[in-house]
């Protein structure tokens, strides 16, 4: 079964952009992400497979289609974490909060 993220061999999609010298990370956040998802895997909380999966078949079409590339990492990464019960919703709401206001 396809799923949205089974675009291979599909016609008519357009060009892929490409920018020359194209950055791996287009912000910080993005950098932060990544060292989560290595720290979150190495450490055991998930494999490579259930985050795959978490990052393309779980999400809802809309966030899949809307979300860039690290946005779909962290909700992936939300979604394991939390059903592992490595971390709570509300922990992670609250965690979330303090940043905003720290950033404030």
């Amino acid at each position: 079964m396809n799923g949205l993220h089974d675009l291979g061999g599909i016609q008519g999609l357009g060009p892929v952009p490409r920018e020359e010298n194209e950055p791996i990370f287009r912000a910080e956040w993005e950098k932060r992400v990544f060292a989560l998802m290595v720290s979150t895997l190495g450490g055991g909380a998930f494999n490579a497979g259930e985050f795959r999966h978490a990052v393309n078949e779980r999400l809802n079409q809309s966030q899949y289609l809307t979300l860039n590339y690290y946005a779909r990492w962290v909700q992936g990464i939300e979604m394991l974490l939390i059903e592992k019960g490595l971390i709570t919703r509300d922990e992670l709401e609250t965690r979330f909060e303090k940043l905003a206001k720290e950033a404030d």
